[in-house]
């Protein structure tokens, strides 16, 4: 069943494609909508926590919270508590933004789920929720250094 997960990976391309070419006007490319996305969900959210969330690197992350705090659309503050610590909050233009990200997010969903009954879109949900859980496991190895099983069963040579 190897195509399931080609499938994905088209359906997520196409998005991240879409996404890039209307939110090029707003100078937000490369999915940086989806950091500017959870930082308005989640005012004060640390660095590495919306790295863990979207699933990528902190270097990635650190390239992108860079270009949207030089956009003016995020900015980072010192926590109280904690002056190493440093807090992700979006700007008033990156409020205003928002809801225009909302709204291509709940027409993409729209268009992704039309002609699904609900019972469909809870099954594609939960399968797609254990699918994640299971990657999530090499996803850790790989990112701490580890190799993944599969690599350290064969031997080759290039």
């Amino acid at each position: 069943m190897k195509e399931i997960l080609r499938e994905v990976g088209m359906i997520a391309r196409c998005f991240e494609s879409i996404s890039n070419i209307e939110f090029k006007e707003f100078k937000l490319a490369r999915g940086q909508y989806l950091y500017l996305v959870r930082i308005c969900e989640n005012p004060g959210i640390i660095q590495e926590r919306i790295a863990e969330m979207l699933k990528v690197d902190r270097t990635t992350a650190s390239r992108s919270i860079k270009n949207l705090v030089s956009s003016g659309l995020i900015e980072k503050l010192i926590d109280c508590d904690n002056k190493k610590i440093l807090k992700l909050y979006p700007t008033e233009k990156g409020k205003r933004l928002y809801p225009f990200l909302k709204r291509e997010e709940e027409y993409s969903n729209k268009m992704a789920l039309n002609g699904l009954t609900q019972e469909e879109q809870e099954t594609i949900l939960k399968l797609l929720y254990k699918i994640r859980k299971n990657i999530e496991t090499d996803w850790e190895i790989v990112k701490k250094g580890g190799k993944r099983k599969y690599l350290s069963e064969r031997n080759i040579n290039l």
